[in-house]
């Protein structure tokens, strides 16, 4: 297993060209195939690990994220990427305190996202918002860990579709520090290669959360670095389960198992070595 500055170095040099895919899972399992089919990170999903717990994205107590957090860093010898919400504080210092307790997760990357999480005011105003983004840059400095941060514009996904306010909003963290930028919602190859001319040479990280048609090639060549896919992946796995169960609870019928995967080839998958 690599150690955490190995695995902080390889994501970080991942970022300086070329485009990868980062993909989210949410549990120990999800994380162990992600590796077995060579991708080269991961990034946790605060809305995947949210279900598996039973709560609404977003609702998670940060000790329970943390230890969740954790667990997928434990679980794979590649870089994971923390989709750390909004630092679990308002204040910046209360951010930089989260954001210490992050980095000793063993993360080798984490995202701060300018959302207040409240329907009525969902955005942070920008010079407090890159306050915070600062504020995670002085605890991650002073950490020594080289964990790289991710400034997130949610506008698009908070209700609050403006590109030039969230390209404002991207130029404002980026002064503030962050080595990655992130702007969820961008969809059309216009808005996303807005968001990459702009931000260039900053690495911007790109979601693909829903079927858009675009491939990985397509956004590589609108000048995306890294791609995401949050929630997406869990939800495709909450999809299958709940047309399975519902099929037998309203049904009686067990059609659905025919798309299951073979108990075979996870248990060989999951075998310890040598076992």
């Amino acid at each position: 297993m690599p150690s955490a500055t190995e695995k902080r170095q390889v994501f970080r040099q991942l970022h300086e060209g070329g485009c990868f895919v980062i993909p989210n899972p949410w549990d120990i399992g999800t994380a162990r195939y992600l590796q077995h089919l060579s991708f080269k990170a991961l990034a946790t999903t605060s809305a995947g690990a949210a279900w598996s717990m039973g709560y609404a994205d977003g609702a998670v107590p940060r000790d329970k994220m943390l230890a969740h957090i954790r667990e997928i860093v434990a679980a794979s010898d590649l870089p994971v990427n923390a989709d750390f919400e909004g630092g679990y504080a308002d204040d910046p210092d209360g951010v930089a305190a989260s954001v210490r307790l992050c980095i000793d997760t063993g993360v080798a990357g984490l995202s701060i996202e300018d959302s207040t999480g409240r329907k009525d005011d969902p955005l942070y105003p920008i010079d407090f918002a890159a306050a915070r983004i600062r504020a995670a840059r002085a605890a991650i400095d002073q950490s020594g860990s080289g964990v790289l941060l991710t400034g997130r514009a949610e506008g698009f996904i908070r209700g609050r579709p403006d590109l030039e306010e969230m390209i404002r909003r991207l130029i404002a963290y980026t002064e503030a520090g962050a080595d990655c930028l992130y702007a969820p919602g961008t969809t059309t190859h216009e808005q996303i290669a807005a968001v990459c001319n702009k931000m260039a040479p900053k690495p911007v990280n790109v979601l693909m959360g829903t079927a858009t048609g675009l491939t990985v090639g397509d956004i590589a060549a609108l000048g995306g670095r890294r791609i995401s896919v949050g929630g997406s992946l869990a939800r495709t796995a909450w999809g299958a389960f709940i047309r399975a169960a519902t099929q037998i609870a309203a049904d009686g019928r067990f059609d659905a198992f025919a798309d299951a995967a073979p108990s075979t080839e996870l248990n060989r998958l999951f075998r310890a070595p040598g076992a």
